[in-house]
């Protein structure tokens, strides 16, 4: 394994045991007074929720609430989901900004301690500020569609820089398709996974 490979998934990582930890010890224990007391219900008993639904969302919540203990710790559990879904949107956030950082003239060559500090530094600083903003903080600890459609638009996005890298090989194409089958999978969560569309164009 390269040096910058293995820098890049140690920072990683480490940037999502960061958002983990901060998420588990901050979680909602019951129901908020919005649309999650609907979520966590409807993904326990795999019931209909409000249009236009969020099929995936629910079948993710149902297998989670599978691991609660008692029926008190249901809304525990399908909040969990949550938890874990914004650690992984951190986690592909800095990998993203190490794609899109990669790019400049400035880290062409990452040969020395102190470049590599600096590079990986600032990708870790980006991801953890968005880590403990309010409004995505807020959603990372409740059973509420919008912290899996981050993570959802965050592997996107990840994946449509790494098939820019691929774009000229023989097989690069197949970043294509596996965009696509995210996207679909997206709107059982949510309808934002479009908002990627007229990015991976540009790109």
């Amino acid at each position: 394994m390269d040096k910058y490979k293995l820098w890049n998934l140690s920072f990683g990582w480490s940037v999502f045991l960061v958002a983990l930890i901060t998420y588990s010890l901050t979680v909602e224990p019951t129901a908020s007074f919005w649309d999650a007391g609907e979520y966590i219900s409807t993904s326990a008993k795999l019931q209909v929720g409000h249009p236009p639904g969020a099929p995936l969302f629910q079948m993710i919540g149902a297998f989670f609430a599978m691991f609660a203990v008692s029926s008190e710790s249901v809304a525990l559990m399908v909040n969990f989901m949550s938890v874990l879904s914004s650690a992984f949107t951190i986690l592909f956030l800095f990998w993203t900004l190490t794609l899109l950082l990669k790019k400049l003239p400035l880290f062409n060559k990452l040969e020395t301690i102190n470049d590599r500090i600096t590079f990986f530094g600032s990708a870790a600083i980006g991801s953890l500020c968005f880590c403990f903003s309010d409004s995505f903080w807020f959603n990372a600890v409740e059973a509420e569609v919008y912290a899996m459609a981050t993570l959802i638009l965050s592997l996107i996005f990840w994946l449509a820089l790494r098939w820019e890298e691929d774009m000229n090989s023989p097989r690069g194409d197949r970043w294509l398709v596996l965009i696509s089958f995210v996207i679909g999978l997206s709107f059982g969560v949510h309808f934002m996974g479009l908002l990627t569309i007229p990015a991976i164009g540009m790109i």
